[in-house]
C-alpha cells in the first residue's frame, strides 16, 4: 500500500463508501462505488459534482431516478461469448428486468430540462423494444416460461392438461369404486416417477393389477400405477418430455437474441450502475447537507461550515442528540502550510480528519457537506499521517512508526499534493523532534505541497509565525469542562494548556507551581507571549463581532428605512389618484351646472339682475373648484428646536410627519404609524407651526394601514345578511379611500339579494346615488353608487 491509499485508509474513505453503497439500489450501482476512488480527472470531478446536484435537487422534489430492477448481467454476458451457451429462465429475467429499469430512466430523465446531466446520461439508454417485448412474451415475473412462448408450447401444454385431465377422471374413478374401497390406504391421487399413483394397502396387493412405483417408509402401503391408466400416463409423459423440449428451444432462441444485444447491454449497465451511484449520492448530499463546492485552479481551500460526514451520520442514528460543530477550513493564497496547536481537547485531529476526508470526496466527484459558497482545490494527492500506529510484532515504537510514515509520504509526495501530519516532531527529543519537523516541512515546501500539521511544539509555531507562506492557527476548547470547541482561529498560534487542564483534572496546586519553576525563562516568556496573542485574538474577535452586530443593525434600519419610503411612495400615489378622482368629480359636478346655467339663460329673458345672479353662481362654482386644487403647504426653515407632537414636512417624501423625540442631527418622526429618523436638512417647519391633529391622524393611519381599496364589491353567492355586513364595510372604507363611484355585483338570481342591497343603499347617508349599470356592463345583475363628496 503506497502512501496515499493509507492516507484512505487513516481518513476512513473505505467507510465512506460503504455508507454511500448502502444507498445504492442495484447490485451494478453498488459495485460501481465499492470501485471509487480520489483519482478522477478534473472534468470528471465537475461533471460529477454537477449531476449530483441535479440528483439531489430531484430527490428534494421527491422524484426519483428509477434503478430498481438493473441486475448484474455482466458474467450472464460473457457466459454468452462461449458457442452454444444458453441462459436458464432467471438469468433472462434479470435481463428482463435491466431493460424495463432503462425503459424508466429513459421516460423520467431524457427529456428533464431542470437536470441536463442525468438527461444526457438516460439519451443514451438503449431500450431494445423488440428483445424487451419478446422476453416479457415469454417470461412471467417468477422466471416462468409462459405458454404463449411459442406455438408449439401452447399446443402441446394444452395436450398436456387434457391428458392429465384423463388421467386424474380414469383413478377418481377407481377410488370411487365401492368394490375396491378397502384396498386403498386413503383416498387421494399421488406421483410417484412422474407418473400418477394409487396409495393400495400392501396386504391387498394383488387386488388392483397395475404397476409398483414405490412403498411406504413402513412397507404398509404400495404406490400402484393401474394397468387401466398405463397408456394415459404414457401420453403425459411424452408430452412432458416434448414440454421440455421446446423450452429448451425457447431458452436458446432468447439467449441468442440476448447474445446480440451485448454491446447494448453492456453499456446499459454502465448508465444504469453510473445513475444509480448519482442517486446514491444525491441521497448522502440530503442527508449531510453537503454541496458542490466550486473548484479552484491554484491549491487553495475555502470550506466553510465544513462537518465531517461520518460524524454527521453517526450523530444521526443516535437518540442523544449530538451535535456537529461546523469549523471553517481554510489555506488563503499564498499560503501552503497551516500549522493547528492548541489543547489536546481542542479537536485538532478531528479538524485535520474533517480536512483530508473531504479533499478525497471532491476528487471522487462528491458533494462535501460544507456552506454552498465554500470552494476548493481538487488535490491529485492526499498522504496522512494520523494517530498512533506503534507496532509491536514489527518492533516499532509510536517515533519509529511516524518516521516509516514520514518516509513513504517523502517518497512519494509530488507537487499539488495535500499533506496532513499529526503531531509531526512528537515521540522523542522536543528540540530534536522540532527541529526534524520544521525540515520536514521545508521538505514539503519545496516540493509544491499543501500541508496542514498539528502540533504543541513552540520550535514549529514559531516557524508559523515568522515564515511567510506558513500560517498558525489555534483551537479553543472550555477551560471549566474541557469541551472542545472545534473552532479554529487563524493568524495565531494556540495554548497547548497542560497547567490549565491539570489543574481542572486535580492535580495538587504546589505539584503546578514546581512545574512553573522548572521551566526556563524562555519557555515562560514564549507561554505568556501565546496566552497574549490568544487574549488579543479573544479582544479582536469580540470587537469584530460587536462590529457586525453594528452593521447588521445599520443594515435592518437601511432596510427598513427603504421599505418606508416604498411605502410612503405607494401612499403618495394613492392620495394623489384620490385627489384626481375628487377633482373630477367637482369638474363633473361643475360642467352640469354651468350647463344647467346656460339652458336657464337662453330660456330667460335678457335683463341685469338676471345676468348679475347668473355671475354669481359661476363665481361660486369656479370657487369650487380652485379648492379642489392641490395647494403646497407653507414650509419655513429647517427646524431648530422642536416639540413632541408638532407637524414637519419631509422633503423628500412630500409629506408631513408628527416628531417622536428630538435626536440632535436627526428628528426621529411618526410618518404614517411608521417610526424613523429623518436628518433635519430633510425637515422643514410649518409658519406658523402646527402640531399634530387627532382626528387626523387615525384617519390618516387607517388609510397606511389598509391596501389600496376596491372600488368593486362581488356578493354573487352570499347570503343575505352576510352580504349587507360586507356592503357597509365596503362603503366605509370606500368613503375613507376617497372614492366616487363604486360597482357592487349582486347577481339577479331571485332578486332579493338585488333588493336588500339597493333598500340599504337609500339609508346611507354617504350614498348621492345609485342605479343600475349599463348592459354592457352587467344590467341589473350590477348596480353603480355615486358616494357624496
Amino acid at each position: 500500500m503506497n502512501g496515499n491509499q493509507e492516507a484512505w485508509r487513516v481518513l476512513e474513505y473505505p467507510r465512506l463508501r460503504e455508507i454511500l453503497a448502502s444507498f445504492a439500489l442495484s447490485d451494478p450501482g453498488r459495485r460501481l462505488i465499492a470501485a471509487l476512488t480520489p483519482e478522477l480527472p478534473v472534468q470528471e470531478v465537475a461533471r460529477s459534482l454537477s449531476e449530483i446536484s441535479e440528483a439531489r435537487t430531484l430527490l428534494e422534489q421527491q422524484r426519483s431516478i428509477p434503478v430498481t430492477g438493473s441486475e448484474e448481467l455482466q458474467p450472464l454476458l460473457a457466459l454468452l461469448q462461449t458457442p452454444g451457451a444458453q441462459l436458464d429462465a432467471r438469468e433472462l429475467l434479470a435481463v428482463r428486468r435491466s431493460l424495463a429499469a432503462a425503459k424508466a430512466c429513459h421516460r423520467q430523465l431524457a427529456e428533464l430540462a431542470q437536470a441536463p446531466g442525468l438527461a444526457r446520461l438516460a439519451q443514451q439508454l438503449e431500450r431494445l423494444p423488440a428483445l424487451a417485448a419478446e422476453l416479457a412474451e415469454a417470461l412471467n415475473d417468477q422466471g416462468e416460461i409462459l405458454d404463449n412462448a411459442s406455438f408449439e408450447l401452447a399446443d402441446t401444454r394444452a395436450e398436456l392438461r387434457k391428458s392429465r385431465e384423463r388421467v386424474r377422471s380414469l383413478l377418481e374413478g377407481l377410488l370411487g369404486d365401492s368394490r375396491l374401497s378397502e384396498i386403498f390406504q386413503e383416498r387421494l391421487i399421488t406421483e410417484r416417477n412422474g407418473r400418477a399413483v394409487l396409495p393400495v394397502k400392501a396386504d391387498f396387493r394383488g387386488r388392483l393389477k397395475g404397476f409398483v412405483h414405490d412403498e411406504s417408509g413402513s412397507g404398509q402401503t404400495l404406490y400402484v400405477e393401474p394397468a387401466a391408466a398405463l397408456e394415459v400416463n404414457n401420453r403425459v409423459a411424452a408430452l412432458q418430455r416434448a414440454e421440455l423440449r421446446e423450452i429448451e428451444k425457447i431458452l436458446l432462441r432468447l439467449s441468442g437474441r440476448v447474445a446480440e444485444a451485448t454491446p447494448e447491454l453492456q453499456q446499459n449497465q454502465a448508465l444504469l450502475a453510473r445513475l444509480d451511484l448519482l442517486a446514491a449520492a444525491g441521497e448522502f448530499a440530503l442527508r449531510t447537507d453537503a454541496h458542490a463546492p466550486q473548484l479552484l485552479k491554484q491549491p487553495e481551500v475555502r470550506l466553510r461550515q465544513a462537518r465531517h460526514p461520518l460524524l454527521l451520520l453517526t450523530a444521526q442514528g443516535t437518540a442523544r442528540g449530538i451535535e456537529v460543530v461546523p469549523v471553517d477550513l481554510q489555506l488563503t493564497q499564498g499560503n501552503d502550510t497551516l500549522v493547528i496547536s492548541g489543547p489536546n481537547t481542542g479537536g485538532k485531529t478531528v479538524a485535520l480528519k474533517t480536512f483530508g476526508l473531504l479533499a478525497l470526496m471532491v476528487r471522487s466527484g462528491l458533494p462535501i457537506p460544507c456552506h454552498p459558497d465554500s470552494a476548493i482545490f481538487p488535490f491529485a494527492q492526499v498522504f496522512a499521517d494520523i494517530g498512533d500506529e506503534q507496532s509491536i510484532e514489527a518492533s516499532l515504537s509510536t517515533f519509529s512508526g511516524h518516521i516509516e510514515r514520514l518516509v513513504r509520504i517523502l517518497d512519494g509526495v509530488k507537487s499539488g499534493a495535500l499533506v496532513l501530519l499529526d503531531e509531526l516532531g512528537t515521540g522523542t527529543d522536543p528540540a530534536e523532534g522540532g527541529a526534524l519537523a520544521l525540515a520536514v516541512l521545508d521538505r514539503l515546501r519545496d516540493c509544491g505541497a499543501s500541508t496542514v500539521v498539528t502540533t504543541h511544539l513552540n520550535l514549529v509555531k514559531g516557524y508559523a509565525q515568522q515564515r511567510g507562506g506558513v500560517e498558525n492557527a489555534a483551537v479553543e476548547f472550555d477551560p471549566e469542562t474541557l469541551a472542545p470547541s472545534y473552532r479554529l482561529h487563524y493568524g495565531v498560534p494556540g495554548a497547548s494548556s497542560a497547567f490549565t487542564i491539570a489543574r481542572r483534572l486535580g492535580v495538587p496546586e504546589e505539584v503546578l507551581e514546581r512545574a512553573g519553576d522548572y521551566l526556563g525563562s524562555g519557555e515562560r516568556e514564549g507561554l505568556e507571549l501565546v496566552e497574549d496573542l490568544n487574549r488579543m485574538r479573544q479582544e479582536l474577535e469580540q470587537d469584530r463581532n460587536t462590529a457586525r452586530a453594528e452593521r447588521e443593525a445599520a443594515r435592518r434600519e437601511r432596510s427598513h428605512r427603504k421599505q418606508l419610503l416604498e411605502e410612503v411612495g405607494r401612499e403618495k400615489g394613492f392620495i394623489l389618484d384620490k385627489a384626481r378622482k375628487r377633482a373630477e368629480s367637482v369638474v363633473r359636478k361643475a360642467e352640469q351646472q354651468v350647463h344647467a346655467l346656460l339652458e336657464t339663460a337662453q330660456q330667460q329673458p335678457s335683463d341685469k339682475p338676471h345676468s348679475a345672479r347668473l355671475k354669481a353662481e359661476l363665481k361660486q362654482i369656479r370657487k369650487g373648484v380652485n379648492e379642489q386644487r392641490v395647494a403646497p403647504p407653507k414650509q419655513g426653515e429647517t427646524p431648530e428646536e422642536v416639540l413632541a407632537g408638532e407637524l414637519l414636512w419631509v422633503v423628500p417624501l412630500s409629506v408631513d410627519a408628527v416628531v417622536v423625540k428630538d435626536c440632535g442631527r436627526e428628528i426621529e418622526l411618526d410618518l404614517r404609524g411608521k417610526r424613523t429618523r429623518v436628518k433635519r436638512a430633510n425637515l422643514q417647519q410649518y409658519q406658523p407651526r402646527r402640531f399634530q391633529d387627532q382626528n387626523r391622524q387615525v384617519v390618516a393611519r387607517s388609510t397606511v394601514e389598509r391596501d389600496v381599496v376596491p372600488t368593486r364589491l362581488v356578493l354573487v353567492g352570499v347570503r343575505v345578511e352576510d352580504a349587507l355586513q360586507r356592503l357597509e364595510r365596503f362603503l366605509d372604507d370606500a368613503l375613507l379611500a376617497g372614492h366616487v363611484q363604486l360597482e357592487v355585483v349582486h347577481g339577479s338570481g331571485t332578486g332579493k339579494l338585488r333588493a336588500a342591497v339597493r333598500e340599504m343603499l337609500r339609508s346611507q347617508r354617504s350614498v348621492q346615488s345609485f342605479y343600475a349599470a349599463p348592459s354592457e356592463q352587467g344590467g341589473e345583475n350590477v348596480t353603480i353608487v355615486d358616494l357624496g363628496e
